[in-house]
């Protein structure tokens, strides 16, 4: 019902293929997580990894039509495929005894909270301009996601509140870099970063039909590109 011209189950593949290459692919993720915790002696990621595929099947069967759940679990997700280097790294025998590895990783723990939180905050901001856009083919399947429940003006304030947020927490990142004399990385955060974010929040406040919040979500998808190519500057900064 929302984008009819996209659709590949059963146009382009049948949906009992479908399903098997979902749990194929799903189990290969699952046994090379597995391979890599017994290489690196990390058995964290291997029931963390498992999670995440549960909720993706439970979230595409059951959250995805709840009310603001399945934003926040695809939220996570997002956030965690950062978040998961850095506890794939982590050896906590060595944390507790090594002076130089407790320093180096909590640099590094810093660098994914702040990534992984970026990418928890606009992935939920675009989680909610695509529920907006696709209010039309919600309603009619009984969803009861944040713009049918709310309205599309209450969802509008809640995208752009975040929104404010991830750019004030970026702009202070802008001064903290300025500050430090990184300029190349600066000017990148400010014109490659905010003032896409920025760009997002006067279209989404004049976004009144499902193209334009297509034309937002687009623009959110952009930002999170440059938001997370800004780690190429930690190469000559840390």
């Amino acid at each position: 019902v929302n984008k009819p011209g996209s659709i590949i189950v059963q146009r382009i593949i049948k949906r009992r293929w479908a399903i098997v290459w979902h749990m194929g692919l799903s189990l290969a993720g699952l046994v090379i997580t597995v391979l890599l915790s017994r290489t690196i002696g990390n058995w964290i990621i291997t029931p963390a990894n498992l999670g995440c595929i549960l909720l993706l099947l439970f979230y595409s069967s059951t959250f995805k039509k709840k009310f603001l759940i399945g934003n926040i679990i695809i939220s996570l997700l997002t956030a965690w495929v950062v978040f998961v280097l850095y506890v794939a790294e982590l050896d906590i025998t060595v944390f507790a005894v090594n002076a130089q590895y407790h320093a180096a990783m909590t640099k590094i723990f810093k660098l994914a909270v702040l990534y992984g939180g970026f990418a928890f905050v606009i992935s939920l901001v675009r989680e909610v301009v695509k529920d907006m856009e696709d209010v039309p083919g919600d309603e009619k399947f009984g969803c009861r996601t944040m713009p049918i429940v709310w309205g599309i003006p209450s969802s509008k304030v809640f995208a752009g509140v975040w929104l404010l947020v991830l750019i004030l927490a970026v702009l202070v990142l802008f001064v903290y870099a300025l500050l430090l004399g990184w300029w190349l990385a600066a000017i990148y955060v400010l014109v490659l970063v905010v003032l896409p974010l920025l760009q997002v929040l006067r279209k989404l406040y004049r976004a009144a039909g499902p193209a334009d919040f297509h034309n937002v979500s687009g623009l959110i998808k952009l930002a999170m590109l440059t938001g997370i190519l800004s780690m190429m500057f930690f190469k000559w900064h840390i």
